[in-house]
């Protein structure tokens, strides 16, 4: 079994990681109730002898004593990290594993890649050598943050770097949350922008995913429960309501609710890695079998069931709807239509009692309403594995890599564009130490090249495919 450590970097990095530690806890609680440490939960957890003085003597069998959370928590703001750490969860994290500062960002990428980050870089690599000796098998780092702040965008790209140099055989898996039209982030096109040229060059998969689709996601299940249909409720102390059933809702926008839709994307995606199956899918298999570019890495998700652990009773979805739903633009993370862009690759990851005939079935069925790159037609990789999330009998995490992802960074290049001709708020970036203007016209030449590779593949989009003549060997 191989090992992975998550990284959340920001405030919403650390809200989304912990939403996605309650969920995996919970979720290994359902399938392992002897209570034995095991290689599934080993994939994400250490199991401590907390009696041991110092680091903690790791067990690596027999009953669970202490589980630590293999995760890097970093924020230059104290407060969701104390949050954290004053919840239900404070005893999952080792507090030998965080960083945290008291001044934050200022919603500043400058300020987070170039001043934190040459600030703390002795100690992030320090705690992520830490996190690497603790893995047998360190195979994936999942780094969570945001594009629009200042610590996401700016110290979350800037560990990439620090990642590939120091870790270069490792896969650097990057869920990145796009801010929305609305952003409350007056500077977030400027923040975007400068992250997409860090993740353009030094992630190995890029999971984008906008705020504004998770906003509609959790609208229409508000919708459907409110509207009193047979069998549709939220159960109290849901994590749909609530970050962990005791936290009130303090937002005008549900952004635990949104969260948890995140949360809900990495157990399916580290599902196969975590538990037994027919076909599994090791991470390292999505990067080989998706991103035959390097530089064409994004990959769109959709999500079916899109609620967890029985939060809300809505009758579960036929299994070959659910297939159907997987390529519907309501349930993609990113507002994105794939059914009607070029597909390079897709990737169905499959969870519970369903049969691989099933699978190929629904891949026939959708086969000829989706277009696949003439040179890639069969462009499938597909995993089953047997256990199903908590509450459901079946779930579907579909990642494509399709051009759709074009129009969101178009948008984000209008969106910076239009501030960044006026020199809008500007000159707090140039007065941050290592910045300098050729910084901002090498991010937009970066993105510009990205979606010129994009345009490309969509000019091939309806032209025939044409049967290659085959190799015939002499007998």
């Amino acid at each position: 079994m191989t090992q992975s450590v998550v990284v959340q970097v920001g405030q919403c990095g650390n809200q989304i990681g912990c939403c996605f530690w309650d969920l995996a806890l919970r979720e290994h609680a359902a399938v392992n109730q002897k209570g034995i440490y095991d290689e599934a939960i080993s994939s994400f957890f250490r199991n401590v002898d907390t009696r041991v003085v110092g680091d903690g003597g790791s067990i690596s069998k027999g009953k669970i004593c202490s589980l630590k959370a293999r995760a890097v928590l970093i924020d230059m703001e104290e407060g969701v990290v104390n949050e954290i750490l004053q919840g239900p969860l404070r005893d999952v994290f080792d507090t030998k594993q965080l960083i945290t500062d008291i001044s934050g960002s200022g919603n500043n990428w400058a300020v987070g890649h170039k001043v934190f980050g040459s600030l703390y870089q002795d100690q992030i690599l320090e705690k992520l050598r830490k996190s690497a000796e603790h893995c047998d098998c360190l195979q994936c780092f999942f780094i969570i943050h945001s594009m629009g702040g200042g610590t996401g965008s700016g110290l979350g790209t800037f560990l990439l770097k620090v990642l590939e140099d120091e870790f270069p055989e490792v896969y650097r898996f990057v869920t990145s949350i796009y801010p929305s039209g609305e952003d409350d982030v007056i500077t977030s096109p400027y923040n975007s922008m400068l992250a997409m040229k860090e993740l353009n060059e030094h992630a190995d998969c890029v999971l984008p995913i906008d705020n504004q689709s998770l906003f509609d996601i959790i609208s229409k299940i508000d919708l459907m429960v409110n509207s009193g249909k047979l069998g549709t409720t939220v159960k109290p102390n849901s994590l749909v309501t609530s970050s962990s059933g005791t936290l009130k809702k303090r937002h005008k926008k549900p952004f635990d609710a949104m969260n948890n839709i995140v949360a809900n994307l990495l157990l399916n995606l580290t599902s196969s890695a975590r538990f037994e199956g027919s076909l599994n899918m090791d991470l390292n298999e999505i990067s080989m079998n998706l991103v035959p570019f390097p530089q064409l890495h994004y990959l769109v998700s959709s999500l079916t069931p899109l609620y967890t652990l029985t939060d809300v009773n809505i009758p579960p979805r036929r299994l070959d709807q659910m297939f159907s739903d997987a390529f519907s633009k309501d349930h993609q993370l990113l507002q994105a239509d794939p059914k009607h862009s070029l597909y390079l690759a897709c990737a169905l990851m499959v969870r519970g009692n369903v049969q691989i005939s099933d699978l190929r079935r629904n891949i026939e069925r959708l086969k000829p309403s989706l277009q696949f790159v003439s040179w890639n037609q069969e462009g499938w990789k597909t995993s089953l594995c047997s256990v199903p999330p908590v509450g459901h009998s079946h779930s579907l995490l579909a990642l494509a890599n399709n051009t759709c992802v074009k129009p969101t960074f178009m948008e984000l290049k209008e969106r910076f564009m239009r501030l960044y001709k006026k020199k809008a708020h500007l000159h707090h970036y140039l007065q941050v130490e290592g910045v300098e203007k050729s910084c901002f016209t090498e991010a937009v030449s970066s993105l510009s090249a990205l979606i010129q590779e994009y345009d490309q593949l969509d000019t091939t989009k309806n032209m025939p495919v044409q049967d290659l003549p085959r190799l015939s060997i002499a007998m």
